[in-house]
């Protein structure tokens, strides 16, 4: 499945497999965006550094990891 910017929830699911460890609120914008088009899935415009779509996946991220943290 391709990922695309607007894929933030898709895009959280993945981060959260890639880095099953790590505190999404931790992570800076800058490497966020880094790992984000890093992720073999991901086929979006890898220049787009805008940051109300990296904030939207860090929230899906972090929403993510803590609906399973809370069960």
């Amino acid at each position: 499945m391709e990922l695309f910017w607007e894929d933030d929830y898709a895009i959280a699911v993945a981060l959260k497999r890639a880095y099953p460890q790590i505190d999404p609120l931790a992570v800076e914008l800058e490497t966020l965006h880094q790992w984000i088009i890093e992720l073999p899935e991901f086929s979006d415009d890898k220049s787009v550094q805008a940051i109300y779509l990296l904030e939207a996946i860090q929230k899906e991220w972090y929403e993510e990891v803590a609906s399973h943290e809370s069960t």
